[in-house]
């Protein structure tokens, strides 16, 4: 999401705008998270290298650090 707040006021738009345009968006965010790392690994992590691993991998898709906690760490 801060990836789509980036781009909009790289093309001109007030960041209050793109705040407010991508507000709603952070629970489905959530849930987006949860199908990606659903569909890529079958098992819950269980080790804290396979958190840092799946968090790497989320952020690489453009989650925010909130995003990547709320589904890596708390779960």
């Amino acid at each position: 999401m801060a990836r789509i707040v980036h781009d909009l006021r790289a093309k001109g738009v007030a960041e209050h705008t793109a705040a407010s345009a991508t507000a709603g968006a952070s629970a489905d965010e959530i849930g987006r998270a949860r199908e990606i790392l659903r569909r890529k690994y079958a098992l819950p992590a269980t080790t804290l290298e396979e958190r840092a691993r799946r968090a790497r991998f989320l952020q690489s898709r453009g989650f925010s650090h909130e995003v990547i906690r709320r589904v890596v760490i708390i779960g």
